[in-house]
């Protein structure tokens, strides 16, 4: 995480007023800005914990913030110790320490191993805007809290990014879902983190998600989870990236398409390519209609590349696809309430039905895409290559980007499609 200091603004600081509070030096407002009352929280955190007490959040002082970021810490056992007295020093669920903890016996815990403590708060924050950083962090907590939760890298974004999936289950039911294609939506990376979270604590304590048995489900099927698509856009959006060349570069592009506003209204990755356009799946259509409509180069949304898979993020995510090789996919976007189930004129058996199931637990509309935007999406490269159902849809209403305020409303939506399909074949 990047250096910050007092007048600094953006989603870092709200993750670092966030862990100060989570650490117990607040109370403080999540609003982003790096006041004096985060600058005090900051020095009082600095001075408790023997560090340079000079107001700067640098390295090591996020070295220190760690456990706040993440959710965890890692202890070295002293003798006597069990989970029991562990979690008790730190607050935490016995239950907990001991899940996270599988290589140990609760009765015989090596005087010296270091074994890893949940901390008594959710890895996945609702309150804050999201940042690959952010990402990063939760990835990094929920495997940490949940060892049967694998995370894995499987390309980089344009400005080096790692692009994340997070796997549960070890069924033969493989689904793939996906967020954030579009920098402005990035309101859909905390739906799936929340929902890996949400799925994994039912697991743990041996409870249910939507009337299933988390179990069950998670014997049926494999679930992956991409929830960042488009890091440095979102990056972009939410203001964590504000300087620099690759900010004045994007800023250069939005100055020529003053109808989107700058940053909020940026969908592209960082070189003005819209990943959601760049599938070969009537990718020349594609880029006939956007042509029509004046976007004939780097964008903030609508531009469709020098070509198919020409983008990073984009590509690596085509390849992951190839090898995970789901039985369905979701692709999640804002905004509409709508469910998107078909691609040109192909007629997936079952495809139908499974949206109509979809729409029926989450009061959204099962439609077929209009044709302007009906082409060289992931959802429809995926039912072109694969034959399989796969469905883009559209969270929430209102105006991109949604308000963080509307996440609790659309996971409660979202909740029975994300659990739903899981178990479709």
């Amino acid at each position: 995480m990047r250096t910050l200091r007092f007048s600094d603004s953006g989603p870092a600081v709200a993750l670092l007023q966030l862990a100060l509070r989570r650490a117990q030096f607040g109370p403080l407002e999540t609003d982003g800005i790096f006041g004096l009352r985060t600058r005090e929280a900051l020095l009082r955190f600095q001075a408790a914990n023997a560090l340079s007490a000079d107001g700067v959040a640098g390295r090591a002082t996020h070295t220190a913030l760690l456990p706040w970021y993440t959710g965890f810490v890692r202890h070295r056992v002293r003798a006597g110790e069990s989970f029991w007295s562990v979690a008790r020093l730190y607050g935490a669920d016995a239950a907990a320490v001991e899940l996270a903890n599988p290589e140990y016996r609760a009765a015989n815990l090596p005087v010296g191993a270091r074994i890893t403590v949940p901390l008594p708060f959710p890895v996945v924050p609702a309150e804050i805007p999201y940042c690959a950083s952010l990402v990063a962090y939760c990835v990094r907590g929920l495997a940490a809290r949940y060892p049967f939760l694998a995370p894995s890298s499987f390309g980089r974004s344009v400005l080096g990014r790692p692009l994340w999936a997070l796997s549960l289950g070890a069924g033969d039911n493989r689904v793939l879902y996906t967020a954030a294609h579009h920098a402005n939506e990035w309101i859909t990376t905390p739906l799936l983190l929340s929902f890996a979270e949400e799925l994994a604590a039912a697991f743990a304590q041996g409870g249910s998600l939507f009337g299933q048995s988390a179990a069950e489900l998670l014997d049926y099927a494999h679930l992956c989870l991409v929830p960042l698509v488009d890091p440095d856009g979102v990056d972009l959006v939410t203001g964590e990236l504000q300087r620099g060349e690759a900010f004045e570069q994007a800023k250069a592009i939005a100055s020529r398409y003053p109808a989107y506003a700058f940053p909020s209204g940026w969908k592209a990755n960082l070189r003005g390519t819209d990943l959601n356009l760049q599938y070969p799946a009537g990718w020349e259509a594609a880029r006939a209609i956007k042509a029509a409509a004046g976007i004939v180069g780097p964008a903030p949304a609508d531009f469709v590349g020098p070509a198919p898979l020409s983008a990073p993020e984009s590509r690596a995510l085509a390849a992951f696809t190839r090898r995970f090789d789901p039985a369905l996919v979701q692709a999640w976007h804002t905004q509409g309430e709508v469910i998107y189930w078909r691609f040109s004129d192909i007629e997936v058996p079952g495809a139908q039905d499974i949206a109509a199931t979809f729409a029926a637990v989450s009061g959204y509309a099962a439609e077929e895409t209009p044709y302007a935007s009906g082409f060289a999406g992931f959802r429809d490269w995926f039912i072109q290559e694969f034959r399989r159902p796969g469905f883009t849809i559209e969270a929430g209403r209102g105006v991109n980007p949604l308000p963080l305020g509307d996440l609790a409303e659309i996971r409660r939506r979202a909740l029975g499609i994300l659990t739903l399909g899981a178990l479709v074949t």
